[in-house]
């Protein structure tokens, strides 16, 4: 691991205490940079502490600031003599907040963070948003890229998805006034896979887990556009310094699997949660039932059925960034959760 420099750049990191976030901060710790993350909740610092106990031989390396999306007055001082910035703090149902306060908070929360950037001098951020954000209607046979824009009105939206595409359209509105040089880049992953990190978990992760623990009796058709955590994390560091980012979007996405495909996946690689994993397809309608009464899966109910295809293309040529192969990613996620306890 390269020893941190205290010349080196300072980034700043919102969210470090989430699954993605946890990894973006590592990256950039692994490549020698100084980084602060926001934590919402102080307690919160010693679980990424911990995660990180790995890459934080040299101290100062990681530093840390209570931060709430919510309020104004806790980001100048976040984002004080930073050189970047990435946003991948986003507010999520469940986690104290209600879901009609989402859009507020997530399109508020993203502009607080860009004014305190600017008035920190930061030279660019980097914003997590949602390849939802790139969703359409009426794409069957469509191959989705960066040049779609999604309307947040659409009833096939749940309340994570619009409050991330309000986000970025806010974000994008806002770098239409700043006048200091600061550019602003957006990732726009598909569903997230891969290992663990110490104990922090995301919702992402729930198809895997439960697929292996057995939580249902019958596969839906469902299928993901899938992308890897540690591509995912790399991706936003290519973003953040690359010259040719600023400005732009960029899909962040490895392939499509359906449902059936991980489960086959799942049961060849462990035999011994085999009898865990269903066999059987489910009719859509049956299984919208069954996913009425699963908070989980509940969300999902939209996508039975639909195929949608994204690219990566402008990533890979503009960025040079590539991809694993997206079964890789579901088996490494899966083997992190048995080997956490949570599959």
């Amino acid at each position: 691991m390269p020893v941190q420099d205290r010349n080196a750049p300072r980034i700043l990191v919102t969210g470090g205490s989430g699954y993605l976030g946890c990894w973006i901060v590592a990256a950039l710790l692994r490549q020698g940079y100084r980084v602060r993350t926001t934590v919402r909740d102080p307690g919160a610092e010693w679980r990424v502490r911990t995660a990180l106990a790995a890459d934080l031989r040299q101290a100062g390396a990681l530093g840390f600031a209570q931060a709430d999306l919510g309020d104004d007055a806790s980001w100048d001082a976040a984002c004080a003599g930073c050189d970047g910035v990435v946003h991948a703090a986003s507010p999520m149902p469940g986690d104290g907040h209600r879901r009609r306060d989402l859009d507020p908070l997530a399109r508020d929360g993203t502009r607080r963070v860009l004014r305190a950037a600017e008035r920190a001098g930061v030279a660019r951020v980097v914003m997590t948003s949602s390849s939802r954000a790139a969703h359409l209607v009426s794409d069957s046979g469509i191959v989705i890229d960066e040049r779609c824009w999604s309307d947040p009105r659409s009833r096939s939206l749940d309340a994570y998805s619009r409050a991330k595409i309000l986000a970025e359209r806010s974000a994008w509105e806002f770098m239409q006034g700043v006048r200091s040089g600061m550019t602003l880049a957006t990732v726009l992953p598909s569903l997230v896979q891969g290992p663990l990190f110490g104990p922090l978990r995301s919702p992402s992760l729930a198809v895997t887990a439960l697929l292996l623990q057995g939580g249902l009796r019958r596969i839906p058709p469902l299928g993901f556009n899938i992308v890897d955590v540690r591509d995912l994390a790399d991706l936003h560091l290519r973003a953040l310094f690359d010259p040719a980012a600023a400005g732009q979007r960029f899909v962040g996405t490895g392939g499509f699997l359906w449902m059936r495909e991980i489960a086959a996946l799942l049961r060849g690689r462990f035999p011994q949660q085999a009898d865990a994993v269903p066999t059987r397809m489910a009719p859509a309608a049956m299984m919208g039932v069954e996913m009425l009464v699963n908070a989980e899966l509940r969300r999902l109910l939209p996508r039975l059925r639909v195929r949608r295809d994204y690219t990566a293309a402008k990533a890979e040529r503009l960025l040079h960034w590539t991809p694993r192969d997206v079964a890789s990613s579901v088996l490494d996620c899966a083997r992190s959760l048995l080997l956490s306890g949570h599959g």
